[in-house]
């Protein structure tokens, strides 16, 4: 086969023209976050299995996820890619996908900044750093890659609305909300059905306490982010985060059962967002026992899975909300293990996912004093979790929560040098997820 050029100018091997299309077809849909990406690679194989690129994006489908059975599914597509004719783009690309493999995901990260130096126009490259550098909660690689390849872009090109969803998100986590949301717009002008531009329109709501606009965006909307898309199930969480901002416990409840758990998945990302929104639920005062038996129970074969401590995070809300004690006692076991171990999973269950978790155990069982010990204690280290502001939040409105109870004359212990830590934390936590303003910010 001759070589051939992709649709932003990149060189590829092993395509033929109907797979390109049917991978370009791909591309778009995973970058507007829309369902059919590996249908349409499987065509793309098919038509010619040597297509390198073809191979590379389905293992970072596999790979951009918080559910390690996902990315160990990826080990098969690196095997044959090992075995492929490539070119030095694409080996950087084979280097990216072994690093993640094996959970080294800085050492992922320097392999595709390399890789946008070479070519700012490598668009799977581009998408994967910035999804690796929202799991790793990297805000300065959120707010600057963008802005270091966006001079490479033109509007004609394939996908520029997505490096504009992506530079949106970014503004948004360091603080610049105006220019975020000028740029999600523009990504919206040029591409109204893009979910990861509406998903950021939220974010702007949400850190703007724009609750009432943010609700009608997302309903108004709602067919352009939940239809055919993989983000549904996080656009539904953001609307009844809204709806508690503006105190319908019931309708966020009503939201929950209609959308947020319905149908009852068992993917990771969503278990995710069914915890958060349940915890903020109980933290506001709404009944939510049975509903955690049902989230307990999908958490519960995740304990072993030692991979993310964002995850660890929300199955232990979903076993304290269910008043599961002896999860809570296995999960700590399990994470009190491998925070020994010298992994990427072992350093930020040391740094943060224990004592998070054991932080939002204390709580669960009444003991404010050492909720708001171990929790206060978490502000300059709980980006290491990844995830958003937005998310993250749980764990301030727990320590509040715990602030709050322990301020009540009933349950107040004896001690100054306590009431004074308590002080301390509700400072440090202000100060420390306060999203920072970017000097990179760069607006379309």
């Amino acid at each position: 086969m001759t070589a051939r050029l992709d649709h932003r100018g990149c060189a590829i091997s092993g395509a033929t023209p109907a797979a390109l299309q049917a991978y370009e077809r791909a591309l778009a849909a995973s970058q507007s976050w829309h369902a059919g990406a590996e249908e349409h690679l499987a065509e793309a194989m098919t038509e010619a299995p040597d297509f390198v690129m073809a191979h590379v994006l389905a293992a970072y489908l596999r790979l951009c996820s918080r559910d390690p059975g996902s990315v160990r599914s990826a080990r098969p597509i690196a095997q044959r890619l090992r075995a492929l004719r490539s070119n030095a783009r694409e080996r950087l690309h084979l280097a990216a996908i072994e690093a993640t493999l094996d959970d080294d995901y800085e050492r992922a990260k320097t392999r595709l900044a390399e890789l946008l130096r070479l070519e700012p126009r490598d668009a799977v490259a581009l998408q994967v750093a910035h999804a690796f550098d929202y799991a790793t909660g990297d805000a300065a690689g959120l707010g600057e890659r963008v802005a270091r390849v966006l001079p490479a872009w033109t509007p004609d090109l394939p996908g520029y609305h997505a490096v504009l969803a992506m530079q949106a998100f970014g503004l948004e986590e360091c603080g610049e909300y105006e220019a975020a949301e000028d740029s999600a717009r523009a990504a919206l002008a040029l591409h109204p059905r893009d979910a990861r531009a509406h998903h950021v329109m939220a974010h702007v709501f949400e850190m703007t306490g724009r609750a009432p606009e943010g609700e009608r965006w997302l309903a108004t909307h709602a067919p352009d982010w939940s239809d055919g898309t993989i983000v549904a199930t996080h656009g539904w969480w953001h609307l009844a985060l809204f709806q508690l901002a503006q105190g319908r416990l019931g309708s966020a409840i009503a939201t929950y059962d209609a959308r947020v758990r319905d149908p009852r998945s068992a993917a990771v990302a969503d278990l995710i967002d069914a915890s958060a929104l349940l915890w903020r639920v109980r933290l506001a005062g709404g009944t939510t026992e049975a509903r955690w038996t049902e989230l307990a129970r999908a958490w519960a074969p995740h304990i072993e899975d030692r991979f993310c401590s964002f995850n660890d995070l929300h199955a232990m809300l979903a076993f304290v909300g269910a008043g599961d004690v002896e999860n809570v006692r296995r999960l700590e076991q399990v994470l009190a293990t491998a925070r020994m171990q010298r992994t990427r999973h072992g350093h930020t269950t040391r740094e943060i996912g224990l004592p998070a978790c054991r932080g939002i155990a204390a709580f669960g069982r009444g003991d404010d004093a050492c909720a708001i010990k171990l929790l206060g204690r978490l502000p300059e280290r709980v980006h290491r979790f990844g995830g958003s502001h937005a998310q993250r939040d749980v764990l301030h409105l727990t320590l509040m929560a715990a602030v709050e109870r322990f301020r009540r004359p009933a349950r107040r212990p004896r001690g100054e040098a306590l009431v004074a830590a308590v002080r301390r934390a509700a400072q440090r936590w202000q100060r420390a997820t306060t999203p920072r303003r970017s000097a990179a910010a760069v607006t379309p």
